[in-house]
Parts: C-alpha cells; sequence; structure tokens
C-alpha cells in the first residue's frame, strides 16, 4: 500500500467511539427535551391556563436559545467544549428541577427561558464536534444518522410520560437524570474528542450571516415547517372533522418519516451534492404541501406525512452537510450558533404567523402558508444554482 493510500485511509478512518458519545449525548438531550415540552403544557392545562399564555411560556425555550447563541463561540473558545459541555448539563438539569418543584406559570417564564439558554450550547459544541471528526467523505451519511437519532430522541421523550403519567416527581426525574447522564457520556468521551477549532479569525453571528443568508434562511424554514406542523396540525385535523387519536397518529407518521430518511438522504447528499438534496427535499415540501388538502380523508395521507415529515427535515440535515462543507475553525462554531439562533426564531416565529393566516382565511391557511414559505426559499435555491 503507498504512503499516499495510507493518508486516504486514515482520512477515512472513523473515531466511532467519540461519534457514538458525542450522538448518545445529544439523543439523551433530546428525549428530556421532548418529555418537557408536554409534561409541562399538560400540568399547565390542569391548573386552567389560558391557550395564550401556556404558549407563551413554551415559547421562552426557543427564545433562550435565541438569546444565548452569541455567546456561545466566546464561551467555547475560553472554557473549551468539554467543560462547557458538562456545565450545561448539570445547569439544565438544576432548572428543570427548579420548575419542578415551584408548579406556577409566572415562575416557569424565566425558568424555561434557562432551560432553552443552558441547553443551546450542548447542542453547538455537540454538532461542531461531529463535523470536525466525521471525513468529509461520510459526512453525509453520519449528519443523516445524528439528524435521525436526534429526532428519535425527541419522540421517545412524550412516549415516556405513557409510562410514568404526568404527576408529581417522576416525570421531572427521567428528565433530570437524562439531563444529568449527558454530562457524564461528555466526561466519558472528552478525552477522546478534539479541541474546539480555534483556526481562522473569530467571526461574528452578523457577519456569518451575509456569509450564508441562504443556508440560515434554509435552516429557518425547516425550524418553521415543523414547528407549524407540530403545533398546529392538530386545529386543521379537527378543522376537516378527524378524530383526535387519528391526528395523533398522523403526527407520528410525520415524525417517524422525519427520522427514517435522514440516513439515506445523507448518502444521496454524498453523492449528488448536499444543495441538490436540498432542493429536492424543499420541492418535496412544496408537493406536500399542495397535496394536503386533497388526500387528508384518503389513505395516501399516510405515505405523505412519512415522506413529507422526511423530506422537511432533510432541509436542516442538507444544511448541516454544507456548513461542514463550507465552514472551518471558528466559522464553524459560529455557523452552528447561528443555526440554533435561527431555529430559535423559525419555531417562535412560524407558528404565531400561521395560526393567524388560520383565523384570516381558515384552515386552508396552515398548506398555503406551508406552501409559500418552501416555494420561496425553493425560489432562491434555483436562483442560486443559476448564478452557481
Amino acid at each position: 500500500m503507498t504512503a499516499k493510500s495510507m493518508t486516504s485511509l486514515q482520512k477515512d478512518r472513523l473515531p466511532w467511539v467519540a461519534m457514538a458519545g458525542i450522538i448518545a449525548t445529544v439523543t439523551v438531550f433530546a428525549l428530556a427535551q421532548g418529555l418537557t415540552y408536554p409534561l409541562l403544557s399538560f400540568i399547565l392545562e390542569r391548573q386552567g391556563t389560558t391557550s395564550g399564555l401556556i404558549g407563551l411560556s413554551a415559547a421562552m425555550t426557543p427564545l433562550g436559545f435565541i438569546i444565548s447563541a452569541p455567546f456561545i463561540p466566546a464561551l467555547t473558545q475560553r472554557m473549551g467544549g468539554g467543560r462547557l459541555a458538562i456545565l450545561c448539563s448539570v445547569l439544565v438539569a438544576l432548572t428543570l428541577a427548579s420548575i419542578a418543584w415551584t408548579q406556577n406559570v409566572w415562575a416557569w417564564m424565566p425558568l424555561r427561558f434557562l432551560l432553552g439558554f443552558f441547553a443551546n450550547p450542548l447542542y453547538v459544541i455537540s454538532e461542531t464536534w461531529l463535523i470536525t471528526i466525521t471525513p468529509a467523505s461520510r459526512r453525509g451519511r453520519i449528519m443523516g444518522l445524528y439528524s435521525s437519532i436526534v429526532s428519535g430522541g425527541f419522540a421517545i421523550g412524550p412516549l415516556s410520560l405513557s409510562l410514568v403519567g404526568t404527576q408529581g416527581w417522576p416525570p421531572f426525574m427521567i428528565g433530570i437524570m437524562a439531563f444529568l447522564l449527558c454530562g457524564l457520556i461528555v466526561l466519558a468521551v472528552v478525552p477522546r474528542l478534539p479541541e474546539m477549532p480555534r483556526e481562522g479569525e473569530a467571526t461574528s453571528l452578523s457577519s456569518f450571516v451575509a456569509l450564508a443568508p441562504l443556508l440560515l434562511f434554509a435552516v429557518f424554514a425547516a425550524a418553521a415547517v415543523e414547528q407549524i406542523l407540530l403545533s398546529l396540525f392538530a386545529v386543521y385535523g379537527a378543522a376537516l372533522g378527524s378524530g383526535e387519536e387519528r391526528i395523533a397518529s398522523l403526527i407520528t407518521c410525520f415524525i417517524a418519516g422525519n427520522a427514517a430518511l435522514q440516513v439515506l438522504l445523507g448518502r444521496v447528499a454524498e453523492q449528488s451534492g448536499s444543495m441538490q438534496v436540498m432542493l429536492f427535499c424543499v420541492l418535496v415540501s412544496v408537493a406536500g404541501c399542495l397535496a394536503l388538502p386533497w388526500v387528508f380523508n384518503m389513505w395516501l395521507i399516510w405515505p405523505l406525512m412519512f415522506v413529507w415529515g422526511g423530506a422537511s427535515f432533510g432541509i436542516y440535515t442538507a444544511s448541516l452537510i454544507q456548513l461542514g462543507e463550507r465552514f472551518t475553525g471558528q466559522a464553524l462554531i459560529t455557523g452552528n450558533a447561528a443555526f440554533a439562533l435561527v431555529w430559535g426564531v423559525g419555531g417562535i416565529v412560524g407558528s404565531p404567523a400561521t395560526g393567524l393566516a388560520m383565523q384570516l382565511i381558515g384552515y386552508q391557511g396552515l398548506p398555503i402558508s406551508l406552501g409559500l414559505l418552501c416555494c420561496i426559499l425553493a425560489v432562491f435555491l434555483l436562483a442560486d444554482r443559476q448564478r452557481g
């Protein structure tokens, strides 16, 4: 074997232990967060809290993501990724314990904000680590696997409530122990993980927006589509006379497609390019919006929701792959922080805007709003392709 082929083999070798640790960390974190959202909503509903106030309370967590994002690059450089991730895991566990202790909607507002503020660095650090240690030749599959497993963690979170219920400390203890487990996993694998990249000039979030506006708009669209479907699909289905069980099953089907198709999309991205896959996912999402009103009461709604779920989150997976292809060093950390910020903005803006559209033009405002957003992204992607 030649020296050149040996070097190529080393570049393609996967650090499985480190990668498994990173993915396990974020998966457990996603499970805990997936449990937290419905748990707190159930408790507030039992207390007679208005739906508007429940929605405002839920918005505090993505707001924490948004506010924390600008601080993450500097904190990772000062503290190191490992120490910051472990600290955030402990702080999130303490915050959730405080939420369980207070059981008050007004006290929960700042606490849920802190939940997002402390959780966000872990996602940014984990994604930066994963992109850094993954060989370029396998980045699509690995980022697809990451997206699939994290989506599965979010889906499993609510299911755990069926085992322990929503009363008292037991459901909170699952979340608290999961957050602490994240810190222990990071502590175990951190010797195998690289330092946060320091090469290149420090890049501010505003500078990164100028470097990759289309990439960030794609992340915004992916976040908005997911949050809109999860928060307002029940309203849409009820308007069409569908029962709660069928609506819940359709949402589960959407999430299942989200989790199942990312590895396949990542593999295609390695062969055809991440921007090609992103455009494909956007066009499939547009088709899903157009087809939804026509097939909602037909059996075709099931494969539609499955494929639509995979395609809509595939926009984010393709964005992560593209981020790793275009940026390295400190710009990569800033890019991941910008992704987290834009994801939070998409989560906060998407649902209220679509809810208003549904209020003004009727329940079909849901597919119309989603379709318009995806069409705008498709136009931008096609224009960028023409320029390229």
